[in-house]
C-alpha cells in the first residue's frame, strides 16, 4: 500500500495547486478575534497579576496591602486591553498573510494543528513580554513582573489554544470569492454564417 505524499510545510510547491479562489479573511474578523480574546486574556491577567502581587510580592520584597496589590492588577490589565488589542491585531493580520497550514475544503477554510500551535507560540512570546514590561512598571518590581509573565505563560497558551479552535469553526469574516467563469471563445463563422 502506497504512503499518501506529504504536503510541504509552507503551502503548495507551485502556484497551480494553490485553491483557484480561497476565501478572503476581513479586517472584521481579525477585530472581533483580538476583541474576543481581550476579554479572555484580560481577566486572567487580573487574576493572576492580584495573586501573585499579593501572595509572591513579598518573597520578592514587597509590601503591599490587598488593595494595593487588586489597583496594581487592575493597572496592568487595563493598559494591557490597550497594548495587546494592537499587538494582537497585528499578529492576526501577519497570520491571514502567512497562509501555511490552512486549506479549503468543500468551500470552507480548515487550519491545521501545526498551525494554531505554532501561532499560538508566536503570540505567547509577544504577549508574555507584553505583560512582563507592564507588571515592572506597574509594580517597581522586576521579580514580580518575571513572575507575572512567566506563570502567565502557562495558562495563556491553554487558553488561547483553545480561543483559536473555537474560532477555526466560526465562519464569520469568511469572504467566500465567487467561483471564476471558464471565458468563452467565439467560434468562427464561414461567409453564410454559423452552421445550423
Amino acid at each position: 500500500m502506497r504512503e499518501a505524499p506529504e504536503q510541504p510545510i509552507f503551502g503548495p510547491e507551485t502556484p497551480a495547486l494553490d485553491p483557484p479562489n480561497p476565501p478572503r479573511i476581513s479586517h472584521w474578523r481579525s477585530v472581533a478575534k483580538a476583541v474576543s480574546w481581550r476579554v479572555v486574556g484580560t481577566i486572567d491577567t487580573l487574576i493572576l497579576s492580584y495573586l501573585l502581587i499579593t501572595y509572591l510580592g513579598p518573597v520578592f520584597g514587597m509590601e503591599n496591602t490587598r488593595g494595593e496589590a487588586l489597583e496594581a492588577a487592575s493597572y496592568i490589565a487595563i493598559t494591557e486591553v490597550a497594548t495587546k488589542m494592537v499587538l494582537y491585531f497585528l499578529h492576526e493580520r501577519f497570520w491571514v498573510w502567512f497562509r501555511w497550514g490552512t486549506s479549503f475544503v468543500n468551500g470552507k477554510r480548515k487550519e491545521t494543528y501545526r498551525r494554531t500551535t505554532t501561532k499560538t507560540a508566536t503570540w505567547r512570546v509577544t504577549a508574555s513580554l507584553d505583560t512582563m514590561l507592564l507588571a515592572w512598571i506597574f509594580t517597581g518590581n522586576i521579580a514580580t513582573a518575571i513572575s507575572i509573565g512567566g506563570l502567565e505563560v502557562i495558562t495563556k497558551l491553554v487558553l488561547y489554544f483553545f480561543h483559536e479552535r473555537v474560532w477555526a469553526t466560526i465562519p464569520f469574516g469568511i469572504v467566500t470569492q465567487p467561483e471564476a467563469k471558464p471565458v468563452e471563445t467565439p467560434q468562427p463563422h464561414g461567409p453564410m454564417g454559423p452552421k445550423a
